[in-house]
Order: C-alpha cells, then structure tokens, then sequence
C-alpha cells in the first residue's frame, strides 16, 4: 500500500466533501475516505430505517462536507488520513 501525503490525499478532499454534501446520507464520503466502519454505519441506518435515518445521515453529511471543503489540506489530511477521525 502506498503512503499518500498531503498533497496527494487534497483529491479525496474535494470527492468526500462534493459526495458528503449531495449523497452524504449513503455515507460514501467516509469509504472515499477508507472510513469502512462510519460508513457502514451511515449506509445501514439510511436503508434500516425506511428514510427516517436517511435525513439524520443526510444533516450529518452535509455537515461534515462542509467541513471537509473548509478545512486546509494539511489539516484535512491530519486529521482523516493520519488520525483516522470518522466523525465531525
């Protein structure tokens, strides 16, 4: 597996924030991320809860885009590629 950096890790800033914001309720932003069990999490309560989960998610997801697209990339890539942070 390949060490990726800061620089190189700026791509899936942008692709988990665009999909955080749009399909965050599907918890796609954290696999983009190598979050496999947030998103797992996210994805199940969406489809377990007949869509009531889904706006739960979706609130969650557009929050953490939003945080995903404001941070810097230094400090995007400390904290979801080296410290694994899975929410806010």
């Amino acid at each position: 597996m390949s060490q990726e950096t800061a620089e190189t890790f700026k791509n899936k800033k942008l692709a988990a924030g665009i999909c955080a914001i749009l399909i965050g309720h599907l918890g796609i932003h954290k696999f983009i991320l190598g979050l496999t069990t947030p998103g797992i999490i996210m994805l199940v309560v969406s489809l377990l809860t007949c869509g009531v989960g889904a706006l739960v998610m979706w609130v969650i997801g557009i929050i953490e885009g939003i945080m995903y697209l404001t941070k810097s990339d230094e400090e995007f890539y400390q904290l979801y590629y080296v410290q694994k942070k899975g929410w806010f």
